[in-house]
């Protein structure tokens, strides 16, 4: 069996040689993680051979052992099935997390960029590129705003992963713009409502690269799932998964 820094240098190793490019590969371990990371990030949707996923995974799972994993069964609610909590996306045991996605679906392309697309799709492992890929090929177009697709999260502690695209603000919020937000998180309980799930976590969609303001996000978001836990009857315990300190405190005044 590898060890863990032979894993490292054989994904490495592999993806260069797929680019043809030259291996100058660093000493320091923390700068091969993150080429390892730009390599999986500009990487196109092709096949791979059962070796890679095989080694993919065990490094991937072994990096997870080192992660903070919260359990949604260890959190606090703050409203009946209701949790707010501020951390990684990707260390939460759901059964669901979800995807602020492109319209591509396929992840971001940008080697190393901080968005939640990118990290997913890092930590998950290339499979999910490549089951996106098979998704966006059966649809034949771009992903529509509002609209949610589930994918399996492979190496993430979570089951699966919805994902879903939210509208893009370039100057002022219009009512398109809103209901365009509220159909994403309709999409995605649907789909929790449709694979029986117990659990989802939300990030908070739109308002990174795609500039919703944070505020008028967040009451889109309590009050669709609010709408939902009172209409559905369907208890699933829902998590809105916060990054910034701007949106803890904006997300912890509705249920104060």
């Amino acid at each position: 069996m590898l060890h863990q820094k032979d894993r490292l240098i054989y994904l490495i190793n592999y993806l260069l040689d797929e680019h043809n490019a030259e291996k100058n590969i660093p000493e320091d371990e923390a700068a091969q993680k993150l080429l390892l990371r730009k390599l999986m990030n500009i990487r196109k949707p092709l096949p791979l051979n059962d070796e890679f996923f095989k080694i993919q995974d065990e490094y991937l799972q072994e990096e997870l052992k080192y992660a903070d994993i919260v359990d949604i069964n260890d959190l606090t609610p703050l409203k009946e099935h209701i949790y707010v909590w501020q951390g990684d996306i990707t260390c939460l045991k759901v059964d669901a997390i979800v995807n602020a996605a492109n319209s591509t679906l396929l992840g971001c392309f940008i080697p190393a960029h901080n968005c939640i697309d990118n990290i997913i799709h890092s930590k998950a492992g290339i499979q999910l590129r490549l089951e996106c890929n098979r998704i966006m090929l059966e649809q034949k177009r771009p992903e529509i705003a509002g609209r949610a697709k589930i994918t399996s999260a492979y190496n993430l502690p979570a089951k699966y992963i919805i994902h879903t695209v939210g509208p893009k603000v370039s100057k002022m919020v219009t009512s398109l713009h809103r209901e365009k937000l509220s159909s994403c998180y309709k999409s995605c309980l649907n789909k929790a409502v449709e694979y029986n799930l117990k659990s989802i976590a939300f990030c908070c969609i739109g308002t990174g690269q795609f500039n919703f303001p944070n505020q008028m996000a967040a009451e889109i978001a309590v009050k669709e799932v609010s709408d939902f836990l009172q209409n559905s009857g369907r208890e699933i315990d829902i998590v809105f998964n916060v990054f910034k300190d701007i949106d803890y405190e904006i997300y912890s005044r509705f249920f104060i």
